[in-house]
């Protein structure tokens, strides 16, 4: 196999007799490796070849300096590129050349700007420099992998960076798990991606598993024709993703004995709760097959109804002392702990849900008066008299351990980034690390309900009455308080009736 033809040997030892920065005139690639050689100049022993090696981006089957820093034989070199480079092409430099490596420039040199940008960003968003340095070399990397691929920022998806994923180089320290970079390295990827979506640099890209396309028609007709929220639309995603594989591709083959196998088949491992929410979301979807006309509209009938009779529960909750250790459980000396204690204190003294303290804004709080609005579950809001406690816990958190953003919202994250809760779930986290903290170990709940039903159980105990009760819970039926009758144990032992066996209960 001859790489080299008389001709490029000619050219390049003229070159090797001239000194000087000539302009390649063979260019060696390898495709699949994005090794890349341009050789200029080829010394009068016909051994030493000189060139560029782009190297900033290593596949790992190549050795630095194998044909360019020392004397080599020519012959050694074309066995190495034939057995280990695979070289499908060589092509002359040409001013073809000349334009593509002016390209080249361009594109790093605006793939620099826009990660110099990013770099701003999270240093805005309160990121620390070291972790803002692990972006960069995160990004670098990406545009370097697409620039040798010829391939253009706006044309990455998600599919792009997957083979980026798995592509062979041997760069240093870029966390590599079994040929694949760790889901850190991609999360940087992708959250560069986005913020280049965000700018207008590139069209915006959707990054990760985002479901089934064929439920995309599912999604859009919850919106339009249920009404559905976006939490209740991507809980009927995400249970009807899980059972698609059982049910099958073809709607029209659907039958009542398929929907009672595929719901027995997932009941095992299920709570009673999570076979409600998978009957629920699985009648949901028949609903949009007959309205779409692609399965009989009786199947509706053959998903179950799970029984769930009312006030067949007790109200999980903790003791009183509990739930203060709970609160002193929280560091007043840490940024995190201001924010945590505020938190358990509006949770505790006032009943409310997770998803009031994560939506609570600084307007709500009427500091003069005494109040707090809250809104709940409805657009309704109800001012609440704020306790001292808490007023003084959420007065200390804004004012010494609240970051300075611009969100109007009370809680925010206590580190980079410093952008609001998304959710509740995070104010669940708060309260169940606290119970580990105070070593509450006996609640069957560990959310932000456990300290609403503590708040609730303990004003019933305390002589409140059920309507008192309903009043601070904000239920708008006296028998969704009911339920808290059950654990009055006071009033209970007034009406008890002696066991007809005897024996006094």
């Amino acid at each position: 196999m001859m790489l080299l033809t008389k001709d490029h040997r000619k050219r390049l030892i003229a070159n090797g007799q001239n000194r000087g920065d000539h302009v390649p005139i063979v260019k060696l690639f390898n495709p699949v490796g994005a090794a890349t050689w341009l050789l200029s100049e080829l010394d009068s022993d016909g051994d030493t070849l000189f060139g560029l090696c782009r190297v900033q981006h290593k596949p790992k089957y190549v050795e630095c300096g194998i044909m360019l820093s020392a004397p080599r034989d020519l012959a050694v070199c074309q066995v190495f590129l034939r057995t280990t480079l695979r070289i499908t092409s060589m092509l002359p430099t040409s001013q073809d050349e000349r334009s593509i490596t002016m390209s080249d420039e361009q594109f790093t040199t605006i793939a620099a700007r826009h990660i110099e940008d990013f770099g701003k960003h999270l240093r805005q968003q309160g990121y620390a420099e070291g972790t803002i340095k692990h972006y960069g070399h995160s990004c670098r990397h990406f545009v370097t992998w697409l620039d040798q691929h010829d391939i253009p920022l706006d044309a990455v998806d998600e599919e792009l960076i997957e083979r980026f994923a798995v592509h062979s180089c041997a760069c240093p320290g870029y966390f590599v798990q079994k040929a694949r970079r760790n889901a850190q390295y991609l999360a940087s990827i992708r959250r560069f991606v986005r913020h280049l979506a965000a700018i207008g640099a590139i069209p915006e890209m959707v990054c990760g598993k985002q479901g089934d396309d064929r439920l995309h028609p599912f999604r859009d007709w919850l919106s339009r024709h249920r009404g559905a929220s976006e939490r209740t639309i991507l809980g009927h995603l995400h249970m009807v993703t899980k059972l698609l594989p059982q049910l099958g591709d073809d709607p029209a083959c659907y039958d009542a004995a398929l929907i009672n196998r595929v719901i027995l088949q997932n009941l095992e491992s299920a709570s009673r709760v999570s076979v409600q929410q998978m009957c629920g979301s699985l009648r949901m979807y028949l609903r949009y097959l007959a309205a779409s006309g692609t399965c009989s509209p009786a199947l509706v009938g053959a998903v179950p109804r799970i029984p769930r009779w009312r006030l067949a529960t007790l109200p999980r909750y903790i003791l009183s002392d509990d739930v203060e250790r709970v609160i002193a459980s929280c560091d007043p000396a840490t940024p995190r702990g201001l924010r945590d204690r505020a938190i358990l204190l509006l949770l505790a003294r006032l009943a409310l849900r997770g998803g009031d303290v994560a939506n609570l804004h600084l307007e709500d709080i009427d500091w003069d008066n005494g109040l707090i609005r809250v809104a709940g579950k409805t657009k309704h809001a109800v001012a609440l008299p704020l306790p001292q406690d808490a007023g003084d816990a959420l007065l200390a958190y804004i004012e010494r351990a609240r970051p300075i953003v611009t969100s109007t919202k009370v809680f925010i994250r206590s580190i980079a980034p410093f952008v609001p809760f998304a959710s509740s779930s995070p104010i669940s986290i708060i309260v169940r690390d606290a119970l580990q903290r105070a070593g509450v170990d006996n609640a069957n709940l560990r959310g932000a309900y456990l300290l609403r039903h503590s708040a609730a159980t303990h004003m019933l105990r305390s002589g409140a009455t059920l309507d008192a009760v309903g009043a601070v819970l904000r239920h708008r039926s006296p028998e969704t308080t009911a339920i808290y009758a059950k654990v009055d144990t006071t009033m209970l032992a007034h009406v008890v009736q002696p066991w007809i066996g005897g024996a006094s209960c």
